[in-house]
């Protein structure tokens, strides 16, 4: 791993695991609200990436969220802290912007977060702060919609649905949606932590935004495949997800569909990353008709398509 000795924490070992420990990491099977494993883990450690956190996951109550993104973030910087690690590079989310109304958004856009995972991401961006000030060498990354082999689940969807021949878009399809190709995301990590940080925020996303519409068409042109966009009213889908949410939740059930997953549907994602080029060199590598192609083989290779 470029000389380096990684050591990584997770809470179970992952569709990843045995790949990493065959690479030379260190794999830990725990939590970062263990203070105690934290702080053994960060001892002699030169570089952090905190990028564990609670998501998707809605039959799990705010407390949960809360003591994971909030207090988890906290245990974690404060080892970096006391360990004078060179540099720290914390993964927030896009999400606290929440809706752009104007797009595109940048940095100084309204943080208004629209749920729990948002919020207590923000809330761990607020922890990082408070640490920065006391010494803390930290950046903060607000990636946008992550994709790309080995992800399982965000656009899996997307790639099935497409394959069927037939998409059903709840709206217009006109809203935007702003990609993030995993090598890219990967090289902002490594720019980002290449740097001592001062508390600097920055938005990291592919090289441009673009519609519902256009997305599905691109999936279908990586699949090499024909789609036909099929429009319905979006409310009849915030309805039954909300439905959906209050049946399941009370039994700790994971619902199939939620409000969040339906605001794929209706929230405009879209960013400059002018702020990502100018200050940390960041420049998007791999453009959105060569990552879907990368995704669409490794979905084939393992099986999901």
């Amino acid at each position: 791993m470029d000389g380096h000795d990684v050591r990584v924490l997770d809470t179970a070992r992952g569709l990843f695991g045995d790949e990493l420990v065959a690479l030379g990491a260190r794999l830990t099977i725990g939590s970062v609200t263990d203070e105690a494993l934290v702080e053994g883990l960060t001892a002699g450690v030169d570089r952090v990436f905190h990028i564990a956190a609670v998501f998707r996951r809605i039959n799990l109550t705010r407390s949960v969220y809360h003591t994971v993104n909030r207090i988890g973030t906290r245990i974690v910087g404060e080892a970096a802290l006391r360990h004078g690690v060179e540099s720290f590079v914390y993964c927030s989310t896009q999400g606290v912007h929440g809706n752009i109304k104007a797009p595109p958004g940048d940095e100084s856009s309204p943080i208004a977060p629209e749920d729990y995972y948002q919020q207590t991401k923000y809330e761990g961006e607020q922890e990082i702060a408070v640490l920065v000030a006391g010494g803390l060498p930290a950046t903060t990354l607000r990636p946008m919609a992550i994709y790309g082999p080995g992800d399982p689940a965000r656009f899996l969807y997307l790639f099935r649905a497409v394959k069927s021949g037939r998409f059903l878009m709840f709206g217009d399809g006109e809203t935007l949606y702003h990609p993030l190709y995993i090598d890219n995301l990967v090289d902002a990590f490594v720019l980002a932590a290449d740097r001592p940080g001062s508390g600097e925020t920055y938005l990291v996303g592919d090289e441009r935004y673009y519609s519902l519409n256009d997305l599905v068409a691109a999936v279908a042109a990586s699949l090499e495949r024909t789609v036909r966009i099929v429009h319905l009213p979006f409310a009849p889908l915030w309805v039954a997800a909300s439905a959906c949410e209050a049946v399941c939740t009370p039994f700790g059930i994971e619902p199939p569909l939620f409000r969040r997953r339906a605001d794929w549907f209706r929230q405009n994602r879209a960013f400059r990353i002018d702020k990502a080029r100018r200050e940390l060199g960041y420049q998007p590598a791999v453009d959105l008709s060569a990552g879907l192609a990368r995704t669409a083989l490794w979905y084939r290779d393992h099986g999901y398509l």
